[in-house]
């Protein structure tokens, strides 16, 4: 897969914030001499003035709205009472008052604790106490929506460059299968534009090793996850080899949970509490013979002539959560394969999956159901058809997680490296 980062750029750009400045309108104004028939006069000449401003040496002290003042000058003999009237006598002494560098978002939030009256009316707009304009509460919404238009649309730049990096990370793994595997198939499919799901797969001279694992969690928090499981599991083959994996899943056990901090102890318990499920297995090409250590996932195995799935659900205990020991040991167990055997694992998002009429699982047993139906078929159109069944169960129920599985028929034996 060709990796073309040309985005990096666009993911580290940052939203200049505006401020109560952009907002300032320049308007009429009086001061607080100035009597209620001057405030008339303003108010008919500037039909658009919404409220007026009333300033005291050129800073603000108060904003007459338009509605109040012209429904109480129209009451009978209002007009001839205040007319001559300080203006102050119409006048909300209590506005909302912001000098010119205040963040967009910070003014919204001084405006909803205004109440109303502020987006009705609008707010004064100072430069050290200084009248410079008029805010309108219209205006302040319009800019806070685009303001959040843009934080949207740059998160969500952000996430699809993760998915390209998600996608390269993976894509040699998949190169890996498609050079070792005459006849394979692996579905990944996040449920959001990334996901907590992951696999890998790596040849060796004598075989090969392969690993399907479900994060905590699905999006952004599952695809972070994924990064640390995915280190941890390549260390571990590192340092180990890929032919017990077993070991290998108790190595990727101790390192997830060193990272995450996940050591429970009486006097403070980890924030995070987070691991993942898997199935590890090795290959001998030799012996064709399949070891395999699972942690609350299940390898499905179809022999030929086999009229039932042999299912192996191996440990019920995760990788990395807090109550998963540091010292815990998974165990090993061996499939002894034969010339068109099919095995397959997958992760819970197509066994967990509601739909068909009683908004039920789809299970384990409509798997294994699918994949005698279609044992026949290469694996290319086996993986259409597992999906194809799992989507018409699904219908129009939403998808409730990420959906990975893994699935081959062996056929003779592999290239060496």
């Amino acid at each position: 897969m060709d990796t073309d980062f040309s985005l990096a750029p666009m993911a580290g750009r940052h939203l200049q914030q505006p401020t109560a400045s952009a907002l300032a309108v320049s308007v009429p104004s009086v001061t607080f001499e100035e009597n209620n028939a001057r405030v008339l006069e303003v108010f008919g000449r500037h039909r658009e003035l919404i409220s007026l401003p009333v300033l005291e040496n050129g800073h603000p002290i108060g904003l007459i709205s338009r509605n109040i003042f012209m429904s109480q000058m129209s009451k009978p003999y209002h007009r001839e009472l205040y007319e001559k009237k300080s203006c102050i006598a119409f006048m909300d002494k209590d506005p909302l008052i912001v000098e010119v560098d205040t963040s967009i978002e910070t003014l919204g939030a001084l405006a909803v604790e205004s109440g109303d009256k502020t987006l009705a009316d609008g707010f004064m707009i100072v430069e050290q106490g200084k009248f410079t304009g008029l805010g309108s509460g219209l205006d302040l919404m319009r800019m806070m929506v685009s303001l959040q238009a843009e934080k949207n649309r740059q998160v969500m730049q952000s996430i699809d460059y993760a998915s390209v990096i998600q996608r390269a990370m993976l894509s040699a793994s998949r190169t890996a299968m498609s050079q070792a595997l005459a006849d394979a198939c692996l579905i990944w499919e996040p449920r959001d534009v990334v996901g907590g799901d992951f696999y890998h797969f790596e040849r060796y001279a004598d075989g090969w090793f392969a690993a399907v694992a479900d994060c905590t969690g699905h999006g952004v928090p599952g695809a972070f996850l994924t990064l640390i499981a995915s280190s941890s599991l390549k260390q571990a083959l590192e340092q180990h080899g890929p032919h017990d994996p077993a070991r290998v899943m108790g190595e990727v056990n101790r390192s997830m949970k060193r990272v995450l901090g996940q050591h429970a102890t009486a006097e403070q318990r980890s924030e995070s509490d987070d691991g993942m499920d898997a199935c590890f297995f090795w290959f001998e090409a030799a012996t064709d013979s399949l070891t395999y250590a699972s942690a609350k996932m299940p390898l499905l195995v179809l022999l030929p002539g086999a009229e039932e799935v042999q299912t192996f659900d191996g440990s019920r205990t995760g990788l990395g959560y807090i109550d998963t020991p540091d010292d815990m040991k998974w165990s090993n167990r061996s499939v002894q394969l034969s010339e068109g055997a099919v095995v397959m694992t997958a992760t819970d998002g197509i066994i967990d999956q509601i739909g068909g009429p009683k908004n039920i699982a789809f299970g384990k047993q409509r798997l294994r159901n699918a994949m005698l139906a279609s044992r026949d078929l290469p694996m290319s159109e086996f993986g259409k058809k597992i999906m194809e069944e799992q989507k018409n169960y699904q219908g129009q129920q939403r998808r409730r997680d990420d959906l990975t599985f893994f699935s081959f028929r062996l056929r003779g034996s592999i290239n060496s490296k």
